[in-house]
């Protein structure tokens, strides 16, 4: 009973704290961010999750052992409930992580009135969680790839004797030393594993055990962790209400910007020694429409515009810089190229666009020469992207703007030429071309039901059109489609793709033949790349590792499993009474750097 007056005794004296000012007694208006995110969420199970939105919002949930230096470019990391880095011995195979005690859960009622510590064991049971395979864990391929000894034969166990995961099963790989100290061991070598597994509040924050259990099956409505605010309400695909965790520990703004970074000095001049959270609530609401999204933006009902739609991007931004109409207002701008790439996905499954014999390969090629990227660019994208020639996105490893490559050309003629050599003719004289079999040919496209796709739409039958080949599309929400696409019910899928680390071989999973169902939506299964992967994981940074990367983006183009499209310039609008925001690169935690001043915008 103690404890649990205790707890309540703490929320009601912070929820006063948060109520007063420091003149005159009036209660503070609360500090309260508002957006909208362009596409609906799919839930706050760490281990049940790809999509972006979803991991913004667990980012802000839940913690990891260490944290991106939000400010810092070139990235830095920095411990969050760690104490310190980790001691890495000389061969990269054994990780050993000290805790920081004192961190605790937010309040829940699966913790039954009593305040829960986070312990080591914790980080054992939320890792394992990716290997269970009844959970089908969207993120079991970075797991399985990272080796740690014992934890993929624990999987395999579970599944050829199917039975339940065995959680109590201790195996050195993943071990709790003592009540804060971990200890991760490899098979392999592993010199990234820092920022492959140990980093990322998104995926990788510490669950409780007690929590999974108590909820089950509702888990993915009742996200508890150690971050900075709480999930309040959520409507599925509608709308989310965060608040702050009124028992965060004290944490204070502090970062490491580069001394000519003038942007980043700025930004901490101005907030070092705040404490964190600065806002009290974030109030999300799901508007898949651009036009209704940016009005909302305009006419003050949300406080951020993250990613300006393109449709709007000459109005908010001509000549790429901010509208004067806007600077009038005091709204503020942020460009930037994201770590991040649009890509067209083929099902190496499907017996149309599939398959890896010559004529196949031709097929996917002649489709990708078809495509109009800079045309989609400048017309349904507003010029807001760069051309890719591979699948590596800027800010990370492996990335070169040097490179050039078949993956950036446009050439009807040549793609007409492939068609011819390899069979792909009007046969039937429909004025469409069929199968080198004779049997007619109609490739479908899934898609979304929304106007910026429907812009893409038009423009993909027109670039096939243009080669002969018909096409038309299959129109479901985005969830749907990413089900469809695990699950190799597709043919056609065009989708993004974001980098959560600086390390470009994250990318390269998409391609990497364990990984299919998870990461690699293509199901691209090639041996000599595959061996090549492998090889890339346990090597430092280096010449020799990037002449292995310029190897892997080659097989890429030229089996084309993907068609890389581009890399997409982002700008993000605050209004005048936010500020603090800079766009992350490979993390999506941010909510805790902004601030609102409630007075000026009550004001307005």
């Amino acid at each position: 009973m103690f404890a649990v007056n205790s707890i309540r005794l703490r929320q009601a004296l912070a929820a006063l704290l948060l109520a007063a000012t420091s003149l005159g007694g009036h209660a503070a208006e609360p500090k309260v961010l508002r957006y909208a995110f362009p596409v609906a969420e799919i839930g706050f199970d760490p281990t049940q999750l790809s999509d972006i939105y979803s991991r913004t919002v667990t980012a802000h949930i839940f913690e990891a052992l260490y944290a991106y230096d939000h400010l810092a470019r070139p990235i830095k990391f920095k411990p969050l409930i760690a104490a310190a880095l980790p001691e890495i011995s000389p061969d990269f195979k054994t990780f050993v992580v000290r805790l920081r005690p004192g961190i605790y859960f937010a309040d829940d009622a699966a913790f039954k009135g009593k305040r829960r510590e986070v312990v080591a064991q914790d980080f054992v049971y939320s890792f394992k969680r990716f290997a269970d395979p009844a959970l089908k864990a969207q993120g079991w391929s970075t797991f399985e790839e990272a080796d740690f000894v014992g934890l993929t034969a624990l999987r395999k166990q579970a599944i050829a004797d199917k039975t339940p995961f065995d959680y109590e099963r201790e195996i050195d790989g993943i071990k709790a030393l003592d009540r804060y100290t971990l200890q991760f061991k490899v098979v392999n070598p592993r010199p990234r594993l820092l920022q492959s597994v140990l980093a990322g509040n998104d995926l990788r924050g510490a669950v409780a055990r007690e929590v999974v259990e108590f909820y089950g099956d509702k888990i993915m409505g009742h996200p508890v962790g150690t971050g900075p605010f709480q999930l309040k309400s959520w409507t599925r695909s509608s709308r989310m209400v965060l608040e702050r965790n009124p028992d965060y520990r004290e944490r204070f703004y502090d970062a490491e910007p580069a001394a000519n970074d003038a942007e980043g000095q700025a930004l901490l001049a101005r907030f070092k020694g705040r404490r964190l959270p600065m806002v009290d609530r974030v109030e999300i609401a799901i508007v898949e429409e651009v036009q209704p999204r940016w009005l909302s933006f305009l006419n003050d009902e949300s406080d951020f515009a993250e990613r300006v739609p393109n449709e709007f991007i000459t109005l908010a931004m001509p000549g790429g810089r901010l509208a004067p109409n806007l600077a009038k207002r005091g709204m503020h701008s942020v460009r930037t190229v994201g770590a991040e790439q649009v890509l067209t996905v083929f099902n190496l499954d499907d017996p149309v666009v599939g398959g890896y014999s010559a004529d196949k390969v031709a097929l996917r090629r002649a489709i990708g020469l078809g495509i109009d990227v800079e045309r989609e660019i400048r017309l349904a994208r507003r010029g807001q992207a760069i051309q890719a020639q591979s699948q590596i996105v800027p800010h990370t490893t492996g990335y070169s703007e040097t490179f050039k490559s078949e993956m950036g050309d446009f050439d009807t003629a040549r793609a007409k030429a492939l068609l011819d050599m390899f069979g792909y003719v009007d046969k039937d004289g429909d004025g469409w071309r069929d199968q080198p079999s004779g049997a007619p040919m109609l490739l479908v496209r899934n898609t979304q039901p929304d106007n910026a796709s429907r812009q893409l739409d038009e423009l993909w039958q027109k670039n096939l059109a243009a080669i002969g080949i018909k096409i038309e599309f299959k129109t479901a929400k985005w969830p749907e489609n990413l089900k469809s696409a695990r699950s190799g019910k597709f043919m056609i899928w065009g989708v993004g793709s974001s980098a959560d680390r600086p390390d470009g071989q994250s990318a390269l999973q998409r391609l990497y033949g364990p990984s299919t169902g998870t990461q690699n939506l293509a199901r691209f299964k090639h041996a000599e790349f595959d061996a090549l992967y492998d090889r890339m994981q346990g090597m430092p940074d280096g010449p020799e590792r990037d002449a292995l990367f310029l190897q892997a983006k080659r097989i890429g183009v030229a089996f084309m499993p993907y068609k890389v499209h581009l890399h997409r310039i982002h700008t993000d609008m605050s209004q005048r009474w936010m500020s603090g925001f800079r766009r992350p690169l490979f993390w999506q935690d941010w909510w805790q750097y902004v601030d609102i001043d409630a007075d000026h915008r009550q004001s307005h």
